[in-house]
């Protein structure tokens, strides 16, 4: 049998997939692991999946991929899954497997391999994704195997496989939840999170989170802080201390204008993530409808994104026509649903993404914000395209007379005689 590339994040699942795999075929299975930003979760990989049982592992550097093509165009969308939930998973989903049908190619691969269950959107996602960009490969879905099932009915089978053949892993009986990270955000799911009613806000679960802390513990000082956006994305930032953070984080800076530090998408995101987590911000409780058709309790964290979203809606506040801005808008929840549910390659999303850009094309210019226990606070925004012209707009005289209020009268009666038709005939019917 061809090789295997199995998607490989060294966790309690991915872990004894990759050894089952082996054991289960008896051919050469091949690890990817996708960075797309899990930070020090790489630490030691390639080791852990060699001594799994992995012929090779590949850890493809795919983070400003992650950030430039995938996120930002999402974020240009402003895509946002049932009013809540910010898309990190599922945009990360298309970005690895594009990475996994590369390595496939490279080696002469017949299949790939995840560890999605058969109850979740990340099967699909995968699944469509590698449809469209390597038909010819077959896809191994283990869940989705009686046999596989039989063997491991539950977290704790795993867990004692995973001891029994010497995999370390970070699950436990303590902390059974599953976690996801990427550049984008972090989330949790399963264990005690599958009781809708069990508060992930308590003390007892500030221990979970990674990105942020809780509102409670951020600082009693807001912090003000500005982005640079050109057509539609953040380019650079600017807030008191940023030689710091870019220190911390050792990211380099593409230049300085007017005060703001020039990133690249994944620098914007690194340091959206450091600034906005201090603060407490981007943490999501929800309930969400699963595309297999449950639905499901996630706990997320998304820090710089949410800063993001807000600043980017606040510049197209200025800076968008009115009919662009409600037509895209009206394509939010179908966009967000493509996303979602994985048909990011899908010709429908990408005719969506060609409307999106194009309304882009002004969105530009600067936005404040303050960051403060929890909350993003509009504090500003202007820009050298804005639509917004205080001489019309004014309450007082208007100096222009672009705006003459006697045209008011005839716009209402227009508007309105449809109205008095309507009721005009409830009227007679009601006689």
């Amino acid at each position: 049998m061809q090789p295997i590339v199995v998607a490989y994040s060294g966790g309690l699942d991915t872990s004894v997939l990759l050894k089952w795999l082996q054991q289960h075929y008896q051919t050469e299975v091949i690890a990817y692991c996708a960075d797309v930003g899990q930070e020090e979760e790489l630490d030691g990989l390639e080791d852990k999946a060699l001594n799994t049982g992995a012929s090779k592992c590949y850890i493809g550097d795919l983070r400003e991929t992650f950030a430039r093509d995938f996120i930002f165009p999402m974020f240009q969308a402003g895509a946002l899954y049932e009013g809540q939930y910010l898309l990190g998973t599922s945009i990360a989903r298309p970005c690895i497997t594009q990475g996994m049908v590369e390595v496939a190619r490279r080696h002469d691969a017949g299949a790939l391999a995840h560890g999605a269950t058969g109850k979740g959107n990340d099967q699909v996602r995968f699944e469509l994704a590698a449809a469209a960009l390597a038909p010819e490969l077959e896809m191994i879905a283990p869940w989705r195997m009686e046999v596989f099932r039989q063997q491991f009915p539950g977290r704790k089978e795993m867990i004692d496989y995973a001891e029994a053949e010497g995999i370390p892993v970070q699950a436990s009986a303590r902390k059974p939840y599953s976690m996801d990270r990427n550049l984008l955000h972090i989330s949790f799911e399963s264990g005690m999170l599958e009781d809708p009613w069990f508060d992930a806000s308590d003390e007892d679960s500030r221990d979970m989170y990674v990105l942020s802390c809780s509102p409670e513990q951020a600082p009693d000082k807001p912090q003000h802080l500005q982005l640079l956006f050109e057509q539609g994305d953040c380019v650079g930032l600017r807030t008191d201390g940023m030689d710091e953070v870019l220190a911390r984080l050792q990211v380099s800076p593409e230049g300085e204008r007017d005060g703001y530090v020039l990133l690249s998408p994944l620098g914007v995101m690194r340091v959206l993530n450091q600034l906005a987590g201090r603060h407490g911000i981007g943490r999501v409780d929800m309930v969400e409808n699963r595309f297999v058709g449950m639905k499901s309790r996630g706990v997320y964290e998304t820090p710089g994104g949410t800063v993001l979203f807000h600043a980017h809606r606040q510049m197209e506040s200025l800076t968008m026509d009115r009919e662009v801005m409600h037509l895209r808008d009206s394509l939010i929840p179908r966009y967000a649903q493509l996303v979602y549910n994985g048909f990011w390659f899908a010709p429908e999303r990408e005719a969506l993404q060609a409307l999106v850009a194009e309304s882009q094309r002004n969105v530009s210019g600067e936005v404040r914000v303050k960051l403060y226990k929890g909350n993003v606070i509009s504090a500003g925004r202007r820009s050298p395209v804005s639509l917004y012209n205080p001489d019309v707009a004014t309450m007082e005289a208007d100096p222009t007379n672009a705006y003459n209020q006697d045209d008011a009268t005839g716009f209402i009666r227009l508007n309105a005689l449809r109205l008095k038709t309507a009721a005009a005939v409830r009227n007679h019917a009601a006689g």
